[in-house]
Formats: structure tokens, C-alpha cells, sequence
């Protein structure tokens, strides 16, 4: 059984790896999820949404002692530059508190829904502010063969892939996604351990044009 955690230390400097994420949950189709990353000794983050695990914390307990990195995507998934600094604090902290509840410690990542970030936001915690620069388009075009096709053309090296585990046809694609590039040599690991433990102020700043961070 040592090998999943194993897995979980592998050297990014030295094998090809990338970071999984999944927004939005948990949701229903999140234990299937769960049980695809453990067949594929996948590490992977959530980037969880405080309400819904408020609302249903097993699946994060789960998650969290299996590997996985749990990470905050705000209380209830608001654009947050539309919010005042006391609104963002709010979102951030409520969901601070859900997640502690659920698995003992708080999150040390935030992923800002629709990757909206500004000055403001963006002064409201000293945690990383983690994008991407795979999206799987995933949450429009839920259809599994489409989602697997669009991943795998996508993925490099250090790559930080979205995903989103309340979509059945997302969670279905995952087998097929594992399985493929774990063939190409790829490891599946944490944000945190993507970046040697130590993520920049903003990861991935550029994932969205338009946002200047």
C-alpha cells in the first residue's frame, strides 16, 4: 500500500507532471471520481465550493484522507471583482470554516470562480491564487469522448488541468484520461506539489487574458 503515497512525492523537476483540479464540488458524481484517481494512484485538488460542502462534508473527508489537496472556491461561487473587499473576505472565510469543519485544517489555496481576480480580491489573503492553463471546456461541452479529445490535445509538462466534478460526462472521461497519459509517462500530483510545495503569490496569472494580477 505504499505505493499511492509514493506517488504523491514523485520529483517534478525530474518526471513529467500535472496538476488535476476539479471546481465546484462535492457533488454526487464525486466518490466515482474518487475511486478513478485511487485506481490510477491520481493525486489531484478541489478546488471545493464552502456551501456545498457545508451542505454534504463526506466526500471531502474523503478526499483529503486519500491524498488529495482540498482548496477553496468560495462560499457560493460569486464573480468576486463584482464584490467589496469585506464581501471577499466573507466568501473566503465561510469556507474556511466549512472545509476545517469537514477535514481539521483550513485551505491553503483559493481558486477565484471564473478565474475573475483584481487588486481588491486579490488583497483580501496571502494564500496562492491558483488558475490554469488547461482548460477542458469541460463544463460546456459535456460529452465524455469530447472531454478526453480536447484534455490530451492540451496537456504538457506542468501542466495545471480544470475540471469540473459535477458533471457526469467529466467524471466518466477520467478513466480514459488517466489511463492515456499515464502511458505518455505523466504523474498525477497536487498544485502544492507541482510547485515543490511552495506556490508563487498567483499561479498561472495569465490563464485568463484581460486579468491583470
Amino acid at each position: 500500500m505504499g505505493a499511492p503515497q509514493a506517488a504523491g512525492r514523485v520529483d517534478c523537476h525530474k518526471v513529467k507532471c500535472v496538476a488535476l483540479t476539479f471546481d465546484d464540488g462535492p457533488g454526487p458524481y464525486t466518490d466515482a471520481l474518487l475511486h478513478h484517481l485511487e485506481v490510477h494512484r491520481a493525486r489531484a485538488t478541489f478546488f471545493v465550493v464552502g456551501r456545498n460542502v457545508a451542505a454534504n462534508p463526506a466526500p471531502v473527508r474523503k478526499a483529503y484522507a486519500a491524498g488529495h489537496e482540498i482548496g477553496s472556491h468560495t462560499w457560493s461561487h460569486p464573480d468576486l471583482t463584482k464584490l467589496t473587499a469585506t464581501r471577499v473576505r466573507l466568501e473566503l472565510s465561510r469556507t474556511d470554516e466549512a472545509i476545517k469543519a469537514a477535514i481539521g485544517v483550513a485551505p491553503k489555496l483559493v481558486r477565484p470562480p471564473y478565474g475573475a481576480v483584481n487588486g481588491t480580491v486579490r488583497l483580501q489573503t496571502t494564500r496562492p491564487m491558483v488558475l490554469w492553463n488547461v482548460d477542458t471546456l469541460d463544463w460546456r461541452l459535456r460529452d465524455s469522448a469530447k472531454v478526453v479529445r480536447k484534455t490530451l490535445a492540451s496537456v504538457h509538462p506542468g501542466s495545471v488541468i480544470l475540471f469540473h466534478d459535477i458533471h457526469p460526462t467529466t467524471v466518466r472521461a477520467m478513466p480514459r484520461i488517466l489511463k492515456s497519459l499515464s502511458k505518455r509517462g505523466y504523474h498525477f500530483v497536487t498544485v502544492t506539489r507541482l510547485f515543490d510545495g511552495k506556490p508563487p503569490g498567483t499561479v498561472y496569472g495569465l490563464a485568463h487574458a484581460g486579468h491583470h494580477l
